[in-house]
């Protein structure tokens, strides 16, 4: 069997159902397998936007996506999607074609080193330069890019190899995968120190993604009140009795307070980032800390005594409940000053003004979301309001770009959602400044017919970097203007999509409506008012004040 046909054997032995590509000379090969393969190939206007779009799938399912591109320029523009994949662990396996071995630093036509390229940026690497050895590549890069911590593989495929033949016998051939190392003998300590507390704290992370119930479990029985981040919004539904909410740099007072007076604080999948855990952020000096991660480079980052345990959030939680299972918190008095901070920062959402504010357009997504639905966002305000005020009632339910902050992750995010979970809504939050930034892929939703609705917050700025020029630079705005912007309803319909524009506050829920009902994708253009802030805002510098914006508290 040649080596492309193989590839796509593999692909689909493993349960791969779609690939988001755009193809070029060294994978015609590929490409011309595709005919005979029951694998479909999404052909995307980008190649950054098939990192993107995998990456979404990924996101959405809890398997890996699978993109790829071609030699030299292809492989290049998928380096961003991957990198932002890598930054937020999401299993994903990157395809590229490569010149053939024989020209491989002859400076051929379309050559780069994207061995090398894509190292920072990816959990293992693999060039194929013996067909034999394509099995062994793509076995061992699907098992690593789910093992452990999650991230993506790079495998590159000079285009001779493509073209050889491979034995059949090697395709059904296993490799071997060194197991994840572990280490939970701090269990019993960390159950003793989390009876003994009066004011433990749950924190969780995108790595508790997969233990949701276990979250939950552990906090109800032990009376923690828990706090997420951005990327671990619907582990805990955002309803629940004891979600704080988020904290960090945009996150809630509230959560804030809970979590610096916490004398415990059990910390499951999250790696303490400087966005999240900073000066103005952190714990007390006396906190002591349980932290649960399969990676061991993140754990003590949050520099407090303690007990690491290296393993999975499932069974990590799954542990502490096992040992904590005759132990039932009683912590009445802390229970309730924790609901009493979420009470005062739980602000009213729902400004009846114009310009629009951006809050009551989320106000008016959370009047019609169901649990099913799939919220991706950009990032900038768009993301930080979403993030403050949508109520997530499910994991993988909400899907950010959040460790690298990749503008233009929105859209081709939601159409990878889209293709994992065909029976649920996918609605993109983005900004007009990272919507232009991949606009085209409007072209590939209608193409492959992947419906999404796409809310535009748009507000004629690059509104983060705007906000900041305002509160610490004397509102001396540079580069921040988006002059020109296009009629965005008139261009989705250049596609063939639908487009709403929306410049009333009383004209917001029936176009979201509108929008979501559709069965085609729709673009709702809601121009914003620019001055209004996502508040708090908190930078890591303890001289500069919180900015509280409209709340009081």
């Amino acid at each position: 069997m040649k080596g492309s046909k193989a590839l796509l054997k593999m692909l689909e032995d493993r349960d791969v159902g779609n690939i988001f590509g755009y193809p070029g000379a060294v994978i015609i090969p590929i490409y011309d397998a595709f005919l005979d393969s029951g694998i479909r190939n999404v052909l995307v206007r980008h190649e950054q936007c098939a990192a993107h779009m995998a990456d979404g799938y990924a996101r959405a399912s809890g398997k890996p996506g699978v993109c790829l591109a071609t030699s030299g320029p292809g492989t290049t523009n998928l380096v961003t999607g991957i990198a932002t994949a890598y930054a937020d662990s999401v299993p994903m396996l990157a395809l590229t074609g490569q010149v053939g071995t024989t020209f491989l630093g002859a400076e051929a036509f379309q050559e780069v080193d994207s061995y090398s390229l894509m190292m920072p940026v990816t959990k293992h690497n693999f060039r194929v330069l013996d067909p034999e050895r394509l099995p062994h590549a793509v076995y061992e890069g699907w098992e690593i890019c789910q093992s452990g911590r999650p991230g993506p593989v790079h495998i590159d495929m000079p285009v001779d190899q493509l073209n050889s033949d491979i034995p059949d016998e090697l395709l059904g051939r296993k490799y071997g995968v060194k197991a994840v190392p572990e280490d939970v003998s701090g269990i019993p300590r960390a159950a003793k120190l989390i009876a003994g507390a009066s004011r433990p704290v749950m924190f969780i992370g995108g790595g508790a993604v997969d233990a949701s119930r276990e979250v939950a479990t552990l906090a109800e029985m032990c009376g923690m009140p828990v706090i997420t981040t951005l990327m671990s919004l619907g582990i805990l539904p955002s309803e629940h009795p004891l979600n704080m909410g988020p904290i960090g740099m945009h996150g809630r007072l509230g959560a804030l307070e809970a979590f610096q007076q916490a004398d415990i604080v059990v910390a499951v999948g999250t790696k303490f980032s400087d966005r999240t855990y900073s000066p103005h952020t952190a714990a007390g000096r006396d906190c002591k800390v349980v932290q649960i991660d399969i990676d061991p480079t993140q754990l003590g980052k949050s520099q407090r005594d303690g007990v690491n345990i290296c393993c999975d959030a499932k069974k990590g939680v799954g542990l502490l409940i096992a040992a904590l299972k005759d132990y039932r918190g009683a912590h009445r008095e802390w229970n309730d000053k924790c609901a009493e901070y979420k009470r005062r920062c739980r602000c009213s959402f729902d400004f009846d003004t114009d310009p629009i504010a951006p809050q009551k357009v989320m106000c008016e997504i959370n009047g019609i979301l169901n649990d099913d639905t799939v919220i991706t966002t950009d990032v900038g305000q768009n993301q930080m309001w979403a993030m403050h005020c949508l109520d997530i009632a499910r994991p993988r339910r909400f899907i950010t770009s959040g460790s690298f902050g990749t503008m233009g992750f929105g859209l081709p995010a939601a159409m990878g959602a889209k293709v994992a979970k065909p029976e649920s809504r996918a609605i993109s939050i983005v900004g007009d400044g990272g919507l232009l930034m991949v606009i085209q892929e409007l072209a590939t939703s209608v193409a492959e017919d992947i419906p999404v609705t796409i809310v535009l917050l748009n507000n004629g700025w690059l509104g983060m970097v705007r906000q900041w020029q305002k509160l610490y630079w004397d509102k001396r705005y540079s580069g921040t203007k988006l002059d020109a912007d296009p009629d965005f309803a008139k261009l989705a319909e250049s596609f063939g999509a639908e487009g709403i524009t929306v410049t009333k506050t009383s004209e917001v829920a029936e176009a979201l409506r509108t929008g979501i009902e559709n069965d085609v994708t729709t673009l709702i253009d809601i121009h914003v008012n620019p001055e209004e802030d996502i508040c708090p805002m908190i930078l890591a510098n303890p001289r500069e004040p919180i900015v509280r914006g409209r709340c009081p508290y």
